[in-house]
């Protein structure tokens, strides 16, 4: 078992997952304010809450690719795609619970979320089983 890169992609993940709640949780909230200040228009906030959902959705597989990458791991394509296609999922669910004041996703769906993200981060480039090696000039299986 890989505990330093689980480690790392937990600390990655956790980063990023509050990263991306707190950009959810304001642009939301500048989407209520427009919609607010412009009465009783049809559309009103609208640009403002699919931007934000936008920008949170491309934000967290960036911020999970980043962050392993500055903790030295590589071999990160499933933690980020999959973590990123998992977030739009959650945020996309619970969009009725984080916008409204004070809202936020449940700290249960969070939890999963991250734990989740946690077990894909150890998924990645290691040493082969079926790999075969050189060692004193016999071949190792």
């Amino acid at each position: 078992m890989r505990y330093m890169r689980h480690a790392k992609g937990a600390l990655t993940v956790v980063a990023a997952t509050a990263a991306c709640h707190t950009l959810m949780s304001t642009g939301y909230a500048w989407s209520r304010d427009s919609a607010a200040a412009s009465g009783d228009t049809i559309f009103a906030g609208a640009f403002e809450f699919l931007f934000t959902m936008a920008a949170s959705w491309t934000l967290m597989p960036l911020l999970l690719w980043a962050g392993m990458g500055v903790t030295g791991e590589t071999g990160n394509a499933v933690l980020v795609l999959v973590g990123g296609l998992v977030w739009v999922g959650v945020s996309w669910y619970f969009t009725d619970d984080i916008d409204r004041p004070g809202g936020h996703i449940p700290v249960l769906a969070l939890t999963a979320y991250v734990l989740l993200c946690t077990a894909l981060a150890g998924v990645g480039p290691g040493p082969s089983p079926l790999k075969r090696t050189r060692q004193g000039g016999a071949t190792a299986s």
